[in-house]
């Protein structure tokens, strides 16, 4: 009744897609308010600070990149976790424990934040430019110009600048969104509580996005602060810097992040659930 079918490999790709497409203009001002030094700016003064200085169509600045991030970390971190989940419920056929869950969860996403670091950089450097004075701006194209010029301004090693943070990161986002909203919508499932409704997918997804939230934000923090500056030659010299600022400073932005995060969950899994039932594989 609740699986007719089941999803392709692309479909977590493009579903993230479609939810970054939305969101984008959140997760621009979480990088803005994760990036600045000494001001406290909250959302709503970086909001009139952007809109002042640069106009509304700059909260889209970077969505190339974003784009381009979610077609390898999230079609990589989906497609990996779909495919060990179906191999491991097969073998066992019944549905998985969640501690597995979350193993194949980190996997999928460790493997997923890697491939996606290029992207990722140049998707945050072109979202830093809305709040950086004219002649400081790299003014990067789309993405693929701004990994071009890396390579060739910088060096290619750029390029992966944070890929162990970003790695974690994406294990960690993985088990919070993608293990936790299975193992939500299992137990609603075996105990009758869950339907197929859309009211039922948006409060498991929620649930699923404020784990990930509160799971990835110190480390979220930090792969912000390497990927835009190369002042920073170490992830260690980053948390300490970062840690001179108090311990709050590894949850600066919790807020515009959830107010990103949560929602591109709940999209992204809506998203995802249509793509299944309308073009997914049908199963017996």
């Amino acid at each position: 009744m609740h699986q007719k079918s089941v999803s392709r490999w692309y479909f977590g790709g493009l579903a993230s897609v479609g939810a970054a497409c939305v969101t984008h203009p959140l997760d621009l001002l979480k990088v803005l308010l994760q990036t600045e030094h000494g001001r406290n700016f909250g959302v709503a003064g970086m909001t009139v600070r952007v809109i002042t200085i640069n106009g509304f169509s700059s909260f889209y600045n970077g969505l190339s990149a974003s784009v381009c991030r979610q077609l390898t970390y999230s079609m990589i971190r989906f497609s990996i976790y779909d495919f060990l989940k179906e191999i491991l419920s097969e073998s066992r056929k019944k549905y998985l424990p969640f501690h597995q869950k979350v193993i194949i969860g980190a996997m999928g996403g460790f493997a997923g934040g890697f491939a996606g670091t290029p992207a990722d950089i140049v998707n945050i450097r072109m979202q830093n430019d809305v709040k950086m004075p004219l002649h400081m701006r790299r003014n990067y194209s789309h993405a693929l110009d701004g990994m071009i010029r890396i390579i060739r301004e910088e060096r290619f090693k750029t390029l992966f600048s944070g890929a162990s943070l970003a790695s974690s990161r994406g294990a960690l986002m993985t088990v919070g969104q993608a293990s936790c909203y299975d193992q939500a919508k299992e137990i609603g499932i075996t105990s009758n509580l869950f339907s197929d409704s859309l009211f039922t997918h948006i409060t498991v997804s929620f649930m699923a996005g404020l784990c990930a939230t509160f799971l990835c934000q110190p480390l979220d923090v930090l792969k912000t602060r390497m990927m835009n500056s190369q002042d920073y030659y170490s992830i260690f010299y980053c948390v300490t810097d970062t840690a001179r600022l108090g311990p709050l400073a590894f949850y600066k932005g919790l807020f515009p992040a959830a107010l990103r995060l949560i929602p591109q969950t709940i999209l992204t899994f809506v998203f995802l659930e249509q793509l299944r039932f309308r073009f997914g594989i049908p199963v017996e």
